[in-house]
């Protein structure tokens, strides 16, 4: 379900960047993409710095 609105979110972004000549739209899906992973790391019931130390110390 995720994954496809996302898909949805970066093609909507794509044309109204075509159609309005404004990069601001590029930037978009990447924010949706960074705002899903904070908000999946808040969502983890340990503490906030520990779940990231965590999430980038798996090798």
């Amino acid at each position: 379900m995720i994954f496809w609105l996302l898909i949805l979110i970066t093609i909507f972004s794509v044309v109204m960047a075509l159609r309005r000549n404004k990069t601001f739209f590029l930037f978009v899906p990447f924010l949706s993409i960074f705002l899903y992973f904070l908000v999946e790391i808040l969502m983890v019931p340990a503490p906030f710095f520990d779940t990231v130390k965590f999430i980038f110390s798996l090798s």
